[in-house]
């Protein structure tokens, strides 16, 4: 039974997908003129992805309309694209609350919904997921469909590749579904992606296909916002049996004018106004640069100095600023593509031959090269400089985005040097002295959002590799602080009453530890409390607690940071309240210690 509705009705009448089916093929695009206009009212008022979802809405409708989700199991990569599908899966009412604390997440999340078949927010996963899915029903004796809808850049990763490359020697029902855009946040690069647009352009033979060649039933490309084109080859697909390839071709940013035509900037453009695309400009004025801004223009700065110096970036050019150096001198900056492992191994390539490379990686992305980090990098001790923007809370990206595990995961790697600056100028500084040479392999650690000092372009400082310093004395208890983090700690002991009573001591080197410093602080304090803004366990309060028990002291030692937990979305500030390494609450722990 079709619905007949009134023409302004139709979104409001949709709560799930087995509400849209009830819909006329002819109602379709208009429902999609609907949604689109829904994810821009609401995206305008309170910030998030823009671009990527309103260029799937058509098909969104039609992957809903066709399978029979969630019993046919759908797998969005990264979840850029997946408002829509929120929208669409029951959603609908608390999409104003999307990467708000306490409301719903800005990416796929199987606690959050049945229809979130598998939670996403790195990249190029969907393949291997959907696949893995498809197996498992096939064992089971299930008769399910397994949809994995990929984007041009996700499809250039390794993992993609892994899961293309299996899925083609087995007989899973498994369709992909290329969502052909050629940019992810920034424009997509490589070879795959040239080949792409030659496919597109039509000037690739048919009989020249890459993904015929791993055995994928190939068909395509089509206009992915053409809802009858589209429902119709998905309803054809439905009856092939194997792996099938659906090739898509979307405009990023569609229905928005501005965001067709700047889709880097409406990626995620923050508030805008929804009649005309403007971006809210908020006043920039005499504020302390952004992180990411000085690793940039200090890296440009350098490089103008020293031929030697390689910038590499697995696509995130504009998101780290190394397109500030790109700009300048292209053939020395590479973005490598979502590449997090090739990146790290040709930064250690290069290393060999003697140059310098600074590899900038956001934190929860370097956990994917790991094993790069450890074999290729400090297992030979190549001076290759790591730049981890994004550590720490990063805020409403959520969990899969904190950059909490770096310290952790990076501490117990021999050969590594792991800094982390409190300021702009201490980046600034670690930068410069990197550059100069190192015996070892560094990784310095740096969070999202803004400094505190707006002049902070002063001349270089070299760095002395392990050494603390000492910001505040004190007599009862001593503070060690790593980081950015120690800001707070800055904060809180300036407006306390026994201020007196508390020495606070900057470790921007987690490791090497300045050895010399402790043994002169824990022969004078008999309780020490330790601030970061990563995981407890492993992370640098555990590292002092190491030193405490190898050299026998028995000073009360007391740990703040990030419990044995994943920490959810919002803002840096009510994320820190959360876990207690907000300045408040740091001012009631420090007195009550």
């Amino acid at each position: 039974m079709y619905l007949c509705l009134m023409p302004e009705n139709l979104l409001s009448h949709i709560d799930f997908p087995h509400d849209l089916r009830k819909l006329q093929l002819a109602q379709l695009p208009q429902l999609a003129t609907e949604l689109r206009d829904f994810i821009i009212d609401v995206v305008s008022r309170s910030e998030g992805h823009l671009g990527a979802s309103l260029g799937v809405v058509e098909l969104t409708i039609a992957l809903h309309y066709v399978f029979h989700t969630p019993d046919d199991l759908l797998v969005w990569d990264v979840g850029h694209q997946a408002y829509g599908h929120k929208i669409l899966t029951g959603r609908r009412s608390v999409f104003h609350t999307n990467r708000q604390f306490g409301g719903i997440s800005g990416f796929p999340k199987r606690s959050e919904s049945v229809y979130d078949t598998f939670g996403v927010g790195h990249s190029s996963t969907a393949i291997s997921a959907a696949l893995g899915m498809a197996i498992a029903s096939k064992l089971k004796g299930e008769n399910r469909h397994h949809i994995a809808v990929v984007g041009d850049a996700s499809i250039a990763s390794g993992i993609a590749f892994e899961g293309l490359n299996h899925a083609g020697v087995t007989d899973a029902n498994l369709l992909v579904v290329l969502n052909d855009n050629a940019i992810g946040i920034d424009p997509s690069v490589g070879a795959l992606k040239n080949y792409l647009t030659a496919v597109k352009d039509g000037k690739n033979p048919k009989q020249n296909n890459i993904i015929k060649s791993l055995n994928f039933d190939y068909s395509g490309p089509i206009d992915g916002h053409d809802l009858s084109a589209l429902i119709r080859e998905l309803e054809r697909l439905k009856n092939v049996p194997g792996p099938k390839f659906l090739h898509v071709i979307t405009t990023k940013g569609k229905g928005m004018q501005l965001a067709e035509e700047n889709q880097v900037k409406y990626h995620a453009p923050g508030k805008f106004d929804k009649a005309t695309g403007e971006v809210i400009i908020k006043s920039e004025e005499n504020l302390p640069p952004k992180f990411q801004d000085v690793f940039g223009l200090t890296l440009l700065d350098l490089a103008r100095k020293n031929d030697k110096i390689i910038g590499i970036t697995p696509a995130m050019p504009t998101g780290c600023s190394l397109k500030f150096m790109m700009d300048e001198f292209p053939e020395r900056a590479i973005d490598v593509g979502i590449a997090e492992q090739h990146a790290v191994t040709l930064s250690a390539g290069m290393a060999t031959q003697g140059m310098t490379v600074f590899c900038n990686i956001y934190s929860t992305f370097l956990q994917r090269a790991y094993d790069q980090v450890i074999h290729d990098v400090a297992l030979q001790n190549l001076p290759v400089i790591f730049c981890l923007d994004r550590a720490g809370l990063v805020g409403e990206d959520g969990a899969t985005h904190h950059g909490v595990f770096d310290i952790a995961y990076l501490r117990c790697i021999p050969n590594l040097i792991v800094y982390a600056p409190r300021t702009e100028a201490d980046l600034r500084n670690i930068l410069y002295t990197a550059q100069l040479g190192l015996d070892h392999p560094i990784a310095i650690r740096y969070p999202r959002g803004r400094g505190i000092t707006a002049d902070w372009q002063q001349p270089y400082q070299k760095i002395e590799i392990g050494k603390a310093n000492g910001l505040k004395g004190g007599e009862k208890v001593a503070i060690l602080s790593t980081g950015f983090i120690g800001n707070n700690v800055v904060k809180a002991l300036a407006t306390m009453e026994n201020s007196s009573d508390f020495a606070h001591y900057d470790f921007g080197f987690v490791k090497p530890l300045d050895e010399r410093m402790l043994h002169e602080i824990f022969r004078k304090f008999t309780k020490i409390i330790t601030v970061e803004d990563g995981v407890i366990a492993g992370g640098f309060g555990t590292a002092i607690l190491e030193f405490a028990a190898e050299k026998s002291y028995a000073a009360v030692v007391k740990c703040l940071g990030i419990d044995d937990e994943f920490i959810e979305h919002g803002t840096v500030d009510e994320l820190q309240k959360l876990i207690g390494i907000d300045v408040k609450t740091l001012q009631h722990k420090f007195s009550t210690f």
